[in-house]
């Protein structure tokens, strides 16, 4: 899963971009509006963490313009300005959630959970694919009622085909949802951790299929 964080302050971007790495997530660090808005144009992403005041263009402004090419992606607004109505406008204008300065990064991390679930349709706790069951508080998997070991990145491509089961994904949403800005995007790369996830998979219903030209698909084997 992949997170664009917005934040003109630097050490707090640094304490959230290593935070959200540490659970897991592909984060994108940006500190100016005008950035953001391009990032937001030419890449996908599952979540924003958006400052409101930033220097170029502001929040608001960059939620608007988000909000105006209709995409749905969620968006947590930080602020320091935490009275009824700026909560009120932030949310009229196309936020999710609102998180006022200075905040816990537990509660940070909890409603950015609430937010992914939203988003992919499934606002359970958990989420199963026949023999596979995906935690999403924990973002662990367990096949067969047994912990699943995986690495990283085997975790971040079963993650996103789990929330879109019975759906194809492509490569390049894959590959999106994999790597940062700074690193290189390699859709190559994503047949070979497909691969891998695919053979730990070996033992349950729960298949990968490849749909030629198109991307994965992630269901249930009903002949297995």
């Amino acid at each position: 899963m992949k997170i664009l964080v917005v934040e003109d302050n630097s050490e707090l971007s640094n304490w959230l971009s290593r935070t959200l790495r540490k659970d897991g997530y592909t984060v994108d660090c940006i500190e100016n509006g005008l950035d953001a808005d391009y990032a937001l144009k030419s890449n996908t992403y599952d979540l924003v963490v958006l400052d409101l005041l930033l220097p170029g263009l502001g929040g608001q402004d960059v939620l608007k313009r988000l909000r105006a090419r209709g995409s749905a992606v969620p968006v947590l607004l930080l602020t320091a300005n935490n009275t009824l109505q700026s909560r009120v406008n932030g949310l009229d204008q196309g936020a999710d959630d609102y998180l006022a300065k200075p905040f816990d990064i537990e509660e940070l991390e909890a409603r950015i959970r609430v937010l992914l679930r939203r988003s992919s349709g499934n606002a359970s706790a958990s989420i199963g694919c026949g023999d596979l069951d995906y935690d999403c508080t924990s973002r662990e998997f367990s096949l067969l009622g047994k912990s699943l070991s995986l690495t990283p990145r085997e975790r971040a491509v079963l993650e996103v085909l789990i929330r879109k089961s019975g759906t194809t994904v492509s490569k390049q949403v894959l590959a999106q949802s994999l790597f940062s800005l700074d690193e290189n995007l390699s859709t190559d790369a994503i047949e070979i951790y497909v691969h891998r996830v695919r053979k730990k998979l070996e033992q349950s219903n729960a298949r990968i299929l490849t749909l030629r030209g198109l991307g994965y698909m992630l269901r249930v084997d009903q002949d297995g």
